[in-house]
């Protein structure tokens, strides 16, 4: 394995194991549950909102490596954004999963998960939190 695809891995481990964001807030604005009943993975999604603003975002749940580690990196990145903005980040994660041209910085790790779109098999894994964001707002 390349140190790439290792460092990769070591990265989605990460956010698998120790994720700061596998927690129930306490009294959420939002909540809503995303399960894709083919594999088992089920998340809730957990949001604290100030009007338009994301202040906290979180998850409880369980599923396999990479539906868990993109939830988490998801929380990390919507927490401050408005709805507008979380909803531009749903869109470029899809974009990238359907390899499209997209511009990742913005993604943070979650730009990680692109290779996830050579595994047919792995994108609802990838896509779920994405998807029940999205459903959210």
């Amino acid at each position: 394995m390349s140190d790439l695809n290792q460092l990769y891995s070591e990265i989605i481990m990460e956010h698998y194991e120790n994720s700061p964001n596998r927690r129930e807030l306490e009294n959420p604005t939002i909540k809503e549950r995303g399960h894709n009943p083919l594999c088992g993975d089920d998340i809730t999604l957990e949001l604290k909102m100030n009007g338009d603003v994301i202040e906290d975002a979180s998850f409880v749940g369980h599923g396999c490596a990479i539906s868990q580690a993109s939830t988490s990196m998801m929380c990390d990145l919507i927490k401050g954004k408005d709805k507008k903005e979380a909803l531009k980040l749903v869109e470029k994660f899809i974009d990238m999963i359907h390899k499209k041209d997209v511009d990742l910085d913005e993604l943070g790790d979650a730009q990680i998960l692109q290779g996830v779109s050579d595994f047919p098999a792995r994108v609802k894994c990838a896509l779920l939190a994405w998807k029940t964001l999205e459903k959210i707002i």
